[in-house]
């Protein structure tokens, strides 16, 4: 009778115990504040675990995938258990890298690792074999899938992958809706369990948008624990692979991998071998790590470009603004494109090759005229700008959007009143070059057929940089934004473009994954709710202190920042939008939007009235030798310094989406301590508003050193921009000491 409570007793403690088939494969980051521990329960499943500092990050999640063999297969192989460990190596790497550009002049790159190698069903006579290796830095984990040449398995189609992110409570997330087309929402804070109560609000109309789920959310998704964890989750390196969305189990708070589908249903065609992109866990008790991490960057295959001397850092202008507010048109003639600017009299056809524009009449509201182009020519080389882009410039826009329209654009052939020579011949006597613009209207497979056409027409008229866009659903038809067809797209256009020596910058494209470390002539990149939406009814007043901590986690964004007139109805009385920000805070964006391209949006008559502020603009860098994260808090406030490349010189911005503004505290410990600065803060004034009085700004002048503290009120949707040049002791005479 004894003999049998105990076995009930050892019986029942199995059952409690957790079910490992092996012990645990333990990776400690470098300063041993991050652990990552792989087993293999008895079912075969693979999981992952990571904690930070001894707090759960990540609890026991799944791994695996479903596939087939064939398009035409009607099985679907799971590979997900029956695993067992082949081996694990563990290796390490300490070392650094220098960036062509970026927020830093090198980046240290140090982890922990281990390479797994798996076999799925070991003694059968088809067995399948899975390598995972996982990256431990001191600020998160890096995993990904590795699929190794074998007998047994070479083309294979994923219907889905089953990589979980089980978290350890009910989070605080800052999320938009999950979706294979676009991330051009506003972010929604809310507690993970409610998600699904608010998606339906969360999700606001979109020129190409598809939704997949309730609970669906796309990366980089941010969030904070409870106890004062930052977690963020994130994908690097989406390289042939289809973009990654989470979907929540909302009962239990774990997140599963969703990835986008191809016009049939599957997700991505591989061939072995292979990988997968890296998955992605940054984590810190501190918001400005999340900030300034490089887990992404560092996940990265190292640049491809050996001559990198001709990819620039970028401050430009464009003709551009005017057509966003609706004060001007992309179309030369009478039509509807897509911002409804019809005029009485439409074209019923307009067809590439066969319409003469020559015999059409201008609608006079045509912004990428000549004469225009050069007065924007004029006004950027007058202030020290690089360059100037101008859409509108090519024929096709009086029909380009919602038709489904395969031969849209053709890339080459100038409307009549833009003459291609004499705007490259202008802008070389003023030191300024223009940037091209190809809008796709989601027509992909037009645009391959005459890209090499296209880019040879670019450096034929001096053009070094182009401007990409996917408007709209993509063709072929049934297509996503971030299916893999898509992504193998975008990396084309990106390594063509290299060969060309073009830079790209791509807008409506999938959010970058680190890419730019490999590839540094990807410059630029929207992806994200920019300042556009601001003239298409406005953005939330804290979407700025939101996305450095998400979209940008992948790598910098053309956001266009720079506007002076936030009430759109006195650039286009038709369009009653506002831009919900004050002068002061699209000035910090300069510095908080992290970006080798920075765009002067507004137009030069608004800049005209605020000279004083516009100088910030005219003296912020676009590259930087070091940067400082000074504070930071997920939709309140970020407080970033940056160092000029080359230079000693120090660039401050901060902006604020706290209800009733806040006062930032900021110590000035970053400058060398054995030289003194003259300090110009560029500030919200006491009564500003971004509602009602967004252009009331300040300016002050200061003596600051090593030393200097700052107190500096900010409004909701405000900021402040500092611009700190050394200076010698007679330059300082006279001005207020900070202290």
């Amino acid at each position: 009778m004894q003999l049998k409570k105990i076995s009930i007793v050892i019986f029942l403690l199995i059952l409690i115990q957790p079910a490992i088939a092996q012990n645990p494969i333990t990776i400690h980051s470098p300063n041993n504040h991050v652990t990552a521990d792989f087993w293999i329960n008895n079912s075969g499943e693979p999981l992952y675990s990571i904690t930070y500092k001894n707090k759960k990050v990540v609890l026991p999640s799944t791994l695996g995938f479903d596939f087939k063999l064939g398009i035409h297969a009607k099985d679907t192989i799971g590979f997900r258990k029956n695993f067992s460990l082949i081996k694990s190596e563990p290796f390490s790497y300490n070392g650094s890298w220098k960036p062509v550009w970026g927020e830093e002049s090198e980046i240290k790159e140090q982890y922990n690792a281990a390479k797994i190698s798996l076999v799925q069903n070991k003694t059968s006579n088809k067995p399948l074999y899975l390598n995972l290796v996982f990256k431990v830095f001191d600020d998160g984990v890096g995993f990904r899938y590795e699929f190794p040449e074998q007998p047994n398995l070479n083309h294979f189609i994923i219907t889905d992958e089953h990589t979980q992110f089980a978290m350890a409570g009910d989070h605080t997330a800052y999320w938009i809706p999950g979706d294979y087309d676009t991330q051009e929402y506003d972010y929604t804070t809310s507690k993970l369990s409610q998600i699904r109560g608010l998606m339906a609000g969360a999700i606001t109309s979109n020129a190409s948008q598809t939704q997949f789920s309730p609970t669906g959310v796309q990366t980089s998704l941010q969030m904070k624990t409870a106890d004062g964890l930052y977690i963020n989750l994130h994908e690097a390196a989406l390289i042939n692979y289809s973009c990654m969305n989470l979907n929540l189990d909302d009962k239990n708070f774990v997140f599963e991998s969703w990835l986008t589908p191809d016009a049939i249903g599957n997700k991505c065609y591989l061939q072995t071998p292979c990988v997968t992109p890296w998955r992605t866990i940054t984590v810190s008790d501190d918001a400005r790590v999340i900030l300034a991490s490089k887990i992404t960057e560092n996940l990265n295959e190292p640049s491809k470009i050996k001559d990198a001397s001709w990819i620039k850092p970028v401050k430009y202008m464009g003709v551009w603004w005017e057509m966003i507010t609706g004060k001007s048109t992309w179309a030369y003639t009478d039509g509807t494109d897509f911002m409804n600017h019809a005029t009485e009299k439409q074209m019923p056809s307009i067809q590439l090759g066969i319409t003469d524009y020559t015999k059409l009449a201008p609608n006079g509201k045509h912004g990428a005229t000549t004469k225009h182009v050069k007065e924007m020519i004029d006004y950027a080389a007058a202030n020290g700008f690089d360059a100037v882009l101008v859409e509108g410039w090519n024929v096709g826009w009086e029909d380009w959007f919602g038709k489904s329209k395969d031969y849209v654009f053709d890339f080459v052939t100038p409307y009549p009143d833009f003459d291609v020579a004499a705007i490259r011949d202008y802008a070389k006597s003023k030191g300024i070059k223009m940037i091209m613009h190809h809008e796709t209207s989601g027509s992909i497979r037009n645009y391959e057929r005459h890209l090499d056409t296209a880019f040879k027409f670019m450096k034929l008229y001096n053009y070094d940089a182009v401007k990409t866009g996917y408007v709209g659903d993509l063709l072929p038809r049934g297509e996503h934004h971030y299916g893999q067809w898509a992504i193998n797209h975008y990396q084309y256009v990106i390594e063509t473009a290299a060969k060309f020596g073009i830079m790209v910058n791509a807008h409506e494209a999938v959010r970058p994954t680190g890419i730019y470390r490999t590839w540094p002539n990807m410059i630029g990149n929207e992806s994200a709710r920019g300042t556009e939406f601001q003239a298409f009814g406005g953005s939330k007043a804290n979407h700025v202190t939101l996305l450095p901590f998400t979209r940008l986690k992948g790598g910098p964004m053309d956001y266009t920042p720079g506007l002076f007139e936030m009430d759109i109805s006195k650039i286009n009385p038709n369009n009653h939008s506002h831009a919900n920000t004050t002068l002061a805070n699209q000035l910090a964006l300069y510095v908080t939007m992290y970006s080798p391209l920075q765009m002067a949006a507004d137009l030069p008559e608004n800049y005209n009235r605020f000279k004083d502020a516009f100088q910030f603009i005219k003296d912020v860098a676009v590259d930087w030798s070091h940067s400082v994260y000074l504070e930071a808090e997920p939709g309140d406030y970020i407080t970033v310094a940056r160092k000029a490349k080359n230079t000693d010189s120090w660039f401050v911005g901060n902006v604020t989406g706290i209800l009733g503004g806040r006062i930032s505290s900021i110590n000035f410990d970053f400058l060398d301590k054995d030289k003194i600065y003259v300090a110009t803060i560029y500030s919200d004034a006491p009564t500003a508003n971004y509602k009602t009085n967004p252009q009331a700004y300040q300016i002050k002048k200061y003596v600051v050193n090593s030393k200097s503290k700052l107190k500096q009120w900010a409004a909701e949707g405000g900021g402040y921009a500092i611009s700190i040049f050394p200076a010698t002791k007679d330059a300082v005479k006279g001005l207020k000491r900070l202290k």
